[in-house]
């Protein structure tokens, strides 16, 4: 069952609650598709999209239940990145964690997944 992450703001998550799925940030709307990270990708783009941005969550997704519109992807540096076309089902979550700062200003990621 591999997880992967979608970093969000607090309110724009608790929208996606209220809605019942995610339909994605104004930057995955304008890209046509919900931009994902895998756990050895997260901490990097939390560094390089997010830096410094507080009131944040990490929310994690069984991938296996997102079907055929997740696809791994060519992106930053050639690394594949997960990119789901269509709308997160919430039955696909598996945790909403708080993404804090830490006093670096860099993003404090739960226990279990790589550090930048």
């Amino acid at each position: 069952m591999p997880i992967i992450y979608k970093i969000c703001p607090r309110a724009l998550w608790r929208e996606a609650e209220a809605a019942g799925g995610f339909a994605g940030a104004p930057i995955d709307r304008q890209d046509g598709f919900i931009h994902f990270s895998t756990a050895a990708q997260v901490a990097e783009t939390a560094a390089r999209h997010f830096g410094g941005q507080a009131d944040l969550l990490l929310i994690a997704v069984e991938a296996d239940r997102l079907g055929a519109g997740l696809r791994y992807e060519p992106s930053r540096g050639g690394d594949l990145f997960p990119h789901l076309y269509g709308v997160l089902p919430l039955d696909a979550v598996t945790a909403v964690d708080d993404l804090p700062l830490g006093e670096d200003g860099r993003h404090i990621l739960p226990a279990g997944l790589p550090p930048a």
